[in-house]
């Protein structure tokens, strides 16, 4: 099973990327709308990707980014702001095969 850690700040999109993440069987999204929320999240259990949605922009990566690096070298990042829910399984199959 692979771990996603779906962030997105806009809390009316966040359920529906999740949702979209685990139509997949084969993946378990996790949402967080804030930076502080998903440190907390990737803290008690490590993903294996993290989805930066809507409203988390480059400076909340660049914060994140070395935090959950420190816990799981091997995290792929994907940056997704929208597309549809072909767009974004690729954008994960994508980073998977990077693993």
């Amino acid at each position: 099973m692979v771990k996603v850690l779906a962030l997105c700040s806009h809390p009316e999109i966040l359920p529906v990327v999740v949702r979209l993440v685990n139509n997949n069987p084969e993946w378990q999204a996790t949402g967080a709308g804030t930076e502080e929320q998903a440190i907390a999240l990737f803290t008690e259990q490590p993903f294996d990707v993290v989805l930066l949605g809507s409203g988390m922009d480059e400076g909340s990566e660049n914060r994140l980014r070395p935090v959950f690096l420190a816990i799981n070298p091997q995290v792929k990042f994907i940056q997704h702001y929208g597309g549809g829910s072909g767009l974004l399984a690729c954008e994960i199959y994508e980073a998977l095969a990077a693993l």
